[in-house]
Order: C-alpha cells, then structure tokens, then sequence
C-alpha cells in the first residue's frame, strides 16, 4: 500500500506493475518516468522497469489494513492488459471481494478486455470500474464500459487532450477530468472542460476536476469558475443497489 497524492482517492495497491502505450494518452505516462525512477533507486518490484510484472504476493495486501480506504487499483498498470491473465485478475477480484470495507477504483484502457471477461467476474458494491478516454479517437472505452455492471462505473478524461463535446453519460455515475502533467504536457483548452461540466450536470452524473495541468501542475492549480469540483459518487451506506454478480471463481 502506498499513500496517495492523486486527489480522489486515499491510496493504491499495485499488484501489477508495468504496461505498453495503446493511445495517445499514454504519450507521457507517468507511470513509465516514476518506474524508471523506482528502478534506477534499486527498487526490487521495478527490476524489470516498465515491463508488465504480477507481483502475487501482494494480491491478499489488503486484508491486513484495519481501516476502509478508498483504494486505487493497479496506478502502475493496467489490470486488464493482455499480459495479465485472467486467473490472476480473478485473484485480486476476489481479494476486492473479501475485503468490503474497503472501496476499489479500477481504471483501464483495454475497454475491450473488461467487457470480454465481465460475466467471469464478481462485481460487489464496492468494486467501480472506469476507462480512461484522452480524446474522441477513443469513446469506444465508454460504450464497453456500459456493458460491464460494477456498482459506479467513472471516466477518467486525463490527459484530456481534445473536446467531446457529445458524451453518452447514461449509466455513468462519475466523470474525472484533467489536464496533463510533467516537462511534455499537452494543453488543455479551458471550453473543453466547460462542455464536460455541463454534459455532467445534464446527465446527473458526478463531476470532478483533477487538474489545469501543464509542466508546472501547482502553478496551475485546480479551480475551475473560480472554485474547486470535488464531487465523487457516495461512499459507505451506498445509494446505488446493484446486487453483487454470483461468479465462482477456482
């Protein structure tokens, strides 16, 4: 477990580390720099740097924390990336499972995989799943997304590289949205995410706003007309009642 800066959760849990670039959001992952990092410090889990890496010893992790925590899935990677196989998400999903005190974001680009082995899986309360959508190249992510029946199902726009202007929010409870970060940000036009924001009032869908970006993201802070949007989907004595997806898993 690792505590987190990133503003809308409390810390992340990587039981893979490593990943392969797939869209133009993954440009200048900062994953791949902080990995690089890791492994020139000597860090043992980044021996392999960014190469997708299971680290089964840290799948029962968090069964020992004493305290629920908003939980980060996998910041180093990617859960659903071809390299991971399905009997090892099926572990960490029945971790997530077994451990419901805690809540569990999982976020991915493979759209496509979440929807594949979606019916393999099971989908508690308090397991959310999202996609990570830069640009309208790629608003394929969203309509996988709509298939997959997880309790909150969240965008994350960020790096927000372009306008979507025409978002299908229905059955999306929560969208993030953020500029890019680091020494080779891409801007991020202000009219962009004020057509976010008003797509997420329209729809009744929880808006929440990480970041201006730019290579100096502190300079540039979060505020948006003027004052900050924190709004996330509710947590503990939930309002969504999904019934929990009865899969066996071996």
């Amino acid at each position: 477990m690792r505590l987190s800066s990133i503003e809308w959760t409390d810390v992340t849990w990587n039981p893979v580390t490593g990943c392969t670039k797939i869209s133009a959001g993954c440009k200048n992952c900062y994953a791949e720099r902080m990995a690089k990092r890791l492994h020139a410090m000597g860090s043992a889990r980044y021996r392999n740097k960014f190469k997708v890496t299971l680290h089964a010893d840290l799948i029962d992790a968090p069964r020992s924390w004493r305290h629920p925590r908003v939980v980060f899935v996998n910041s180093m990677s990617d859960l659903f990336h071809p390299d991971v196989p399905l009997e090892f998400i099926q572990s960490v999903f029945r971790t997530m499972v077994e451990t419901p005190q805690h809540t569990y974001q999982i976020l991915t680009k493979r759209s496509e995989r979440v929807r594949e082995f979606a019916a393999s899986l099971p989908w508690a309360q308090n397991i959310w799943m999202g996609v990570s959508i830069e640009d309208k190249r790629v608003l394929h992510r969203l309509g996988d997304l709509k298939h997959v029946p997880s309790s909150v199902r969240f965008l994350s726009l960020e790096p927000l590289i372009g306008p979507l202007d025409n978002l299908d929010l229905d059955g999306i409870d929560w969208v993030i949205v953020g500029g890019e970060s680091g020494p080779k940000a891409r801007p991020m036009k202000k009219e962009w995410v004020e057509s976010i924001h008003a797509q997420c009032d329209a729809a009744g869908a929880e808006f929440f706003f990480k970041q201006w970006g730019g290579v100096r993201k502190h300079d540039t802070g979060r505020e948006l007309h003027g004052r900050t949007y924190d709004n996330m989907p509710f947590i503990g004595a939930r309002q969504f009642e999904i019934p929990l997806v009865q899969i066996a898993l071996p």
